[in-house]
């Protein structure tokens, strides 16, 4: 679960980043971590509508990828479910993610959307679709109109384990990989597809060997290694930059909560998540990393752990006021003109709907 012996040589040069840089990565990994910490607690109280979906022990692998990415060059990614990290980055606030769990009328879907299914391509990511693979072909397409732009912008984008024994996937990246797109392939392995060990469902013992029958580079990193990830990934993205087309990064982490938080992961040997909290969490991982390799100090970290707890209970607090969504809000983003429409518009001029029933009569309840 250690580094590489090519990762570790690349660490002792030197991680490319500024000591502001090295905080604002745990930054993001800490509000990532607290945030779904208190969606927990909201869960519980049921004040979130609908599932939850931790990335607890995956946060370096979001965080560490999506900061590769240049926001002033308009680079663009498509997140999963777990990469709640990924869209902070990128500038995705706690209280939009808070008002989208609770299914609040001001959250980015008004209410008709739930968890981090949203997107804001000013910022710079795309709504996802649940089903599996299936944003790699939509990538594929977003990052062909950048070459054919001729943008210097570059996308990324995020599959699990799973959905890489999906043809949507394989149609995706083939694709992507002709067109020498500006495009970086993200698969998670972390261990199971929903309840499926991943020797169940692929004979690859490295997902990574997967790029060579697109004829791309492929690359496995400790995706439990914030700075290892980053460095992966800035290396992908910066290709990509130069025209040189698509690369796969498998990165090796662990899903140490259930598909959902309804999820009790009966399917998991026994010790095998306390193993991988005890050794492998890449929160605490980061934290000696910091301390003991590149020199902050308890209070340095101590004081973004409470920038974030503030940040959070201020979001919780104005998201738990926000209103429910209105009936008619349903219409909005659905038809253009107008927003909002009278309430059984569909029926206007048609009488026969009002002043009698509509059922036939072998449904034995009619006139006569």
């Amino acid at each position: 679960m250690a580094a590489s012996g090519a990762l570790a040589a690349s660490r002792a040069a030197g991680p490319g980043l500024t000591r502001d840089q090295l905080l604002e990565l745990y930054y993001y990994m800490r509000l990532t971590r607290s945030l779904e910490e208190r969606l927990v607690n909201l869960y519980r109280q049921t004040k979130v509508v609908g599932g939850l979906f931790r990335s607890l022990g995956q946060e370096a692998d979001a965080v560490g990828s999506a900061y590769a990415l240049d926001r002033s060059q308009g680079d663009i990614l498509s997140p999963l479910i777990r990469n709640l990290g990924s869209m902070l980055v990128q500038g995705a606030t706690p209280l939009e993610i808070l008002r989208q769990y609770m299914a609040k009328g001001d959250s980015p879907t008004r209410g008709r959307e739930l968890n981090i299914h949203f997107g804001d391509t000013v910022r710079g990511f795309i709504g996802q679709i649940s089903h599996l693979g299936d944003m790699v072909p939509v990538m594929a397409g977003v990052t062909l109109s950048f070459k054919l732009r001729n943008e210097p912008r570059v996308g990324l984008v995020y599959v699990g384990d799973g959905a890489t024994s999906t043809g949507a996937f394989h149609e995706g990246i083939n694709f992507a990989a002709v067109q020498r797109c500006p495009l970086v392939v993200i698969v998670e392995n972390n261990g199971y597809a929903y309840s499926t060990p991943t020797s169940k469902q692929t004979a690859c013992t490295s997902f990574k060997d997967k790029a060579i029958g697109y004829g791309i580079p492929g690359v496995r990193a400790d995706g439990n290694d914030v700075v290892a990830t980053y460095q992966v990934t800035k290396e992908a993205v910066d290709r990509a930059r130069a025209g040189e087309g698509v690369t796969l990064i498998e990165l090796v982490t662990y899903r140490r909560k259930g598909h959902a938080e309804h999820d009790n992961q009966s399917y998991v040997p026994t010790g095998e998540i306390d193993r991988w909290a005890r050794e492998n969490d890449p929160v605490d991982r980061y934290i000696r990393e910091l301390s003991t390799h590149y020199g902050f100090s308890t209070a340095d970290l101590e004081a973004i752990d409470a920038r974030v707890k503030l940040e959070i209970d201020r979001a919780t607090d104005e998201a738990e006021t926000s209103p429910a969504p209105e009936p008619l809000d349903g219409l909005r983003g659905v038809y253009a003109d107008p927003a909002a429409a009278p309430v059984l518009w569909y029926r206007e001029g048609i009488r026969s709907a009002v002043d009698q029933h509509e059922r036939p009569s072998s449904w034995g309840t009619h006139d006569g």
